[in-house]
């Protein structure tokens, strides 16, 4: 299957495409937001479906079970090509698509500036629930090219072939703000903050792509390597991940457990 769009997309690019039955638009901004206003025929998921909710490390990757479900009931279909925006600037969104990734889900989109872009464009809303058209997909989780855990980190901790990417504030990244039993961030990781690749001006689209990855490489983070992204449970490290993905990085993970597993572990090194 050819893709219908590419990876980022304007508003522009969206709407002729709105009636195309071979597009899937998903909606991940506060249902309350939702109600008020949605891309037309965008179907609402709730986040709390892309995460298993487990403590401690309540951001990891659901199971095949649950994920089975969400997506049979929104109706994806090999053949769908997935449109996902949300109201925050691409966290919840990127974290869809780094779900699709992790089954195997390759055409998707990405909404730039989300819900926010396409109503300062003018463009037609819808207030109505959509209704999906459910299917009976099956999950198979094979992930390794898109997700870390704990013990390939502290495997790799040293190696020269990784690049660890911290979407976290600069203040938990120093350990000044503790949301675990440990505060700082993982021996060797950079910082560069989700929100800083927005541009609130701009109705969160990305800033310019080229300062962008000029910033990313002054903070350290090596695009010619593994990169692996986190934050505290994988939301923030969605964006991030899916900004890897924009700049054409041809190798970028995520560690799901992030510091909500890392940062409560006794036994795993943090630095300040």
């Amino acid at each position: 299957m050819s893709d219908i769009l590419p990876l980022l997309i304007e508003p522009s690019d969206l709407l002729p495409q709105l009636d195309n039955p071979a597009l899937l638009i998903i909606d991940l901004s506060r249902e309350s937001v939702y109600q008020q206003a949605h891309v037309p025929n965008a179907i609402f998921v709730d986040f709390k479906e892309l995460v298993s909710g487990i403590q401690p490390a309540t951001g990891k990757l659901p199971d095949e079970e649950k994920l089975n479900h969400l997506f049979s009931k929104i109706g994806l279909s090999e053949n769908r090509h997935v449109v996902v925006y949300d109201d925050e600037g691409g966290g919840w969104a990127g974290r869809f698509i780094w779900t699709l990734d992790c089954i195997g889900h390759k055409h998707y989109s990405y909404l730039n500036g989300g819900i926010h872009a396409w109503i300062a464009e003018q463009m037609p809303i819808q207030q109505e629930a959509a209704e999906a058209t459910p299917s009976s997909y099956q999950v198979h989780i094979d992930a390794a090219h898109a997700r870390v855990d704990k013990q390939f980190i502290l495997d790799n901790i040293n190696s020269d072939k990784i690049s660890i990417w911290d979407a976290r504030s600069p203040d938990e990244y120093d350990g000044v703000k503790v949301f675990a039993a440990k505060g700082g961030h993982i021996p060797g990781a950079h910082n560069y903050e989700w929100t800083t690749a927005m541009d609130k001006e701009n109705s969160l689209r990305l800033r310019n792509l080229s300062e962008i990855e000029k910033e990313l490489q002054e903070a350290g983070i090596n695009r010619n390597r593994t990169v692996i992204t986190h934050c505290q449970t994988h939301h923030r490290s969605g964006f991030t991940y899916l900004l890897g993905k924009i700049l054409g990085f041809e190798d970028i993970r995520a560690y799901d457990g992030s510091w909500s597993e890392w940062g409560n572990d006794p036994d795993t090194p943090v630095e300040k």
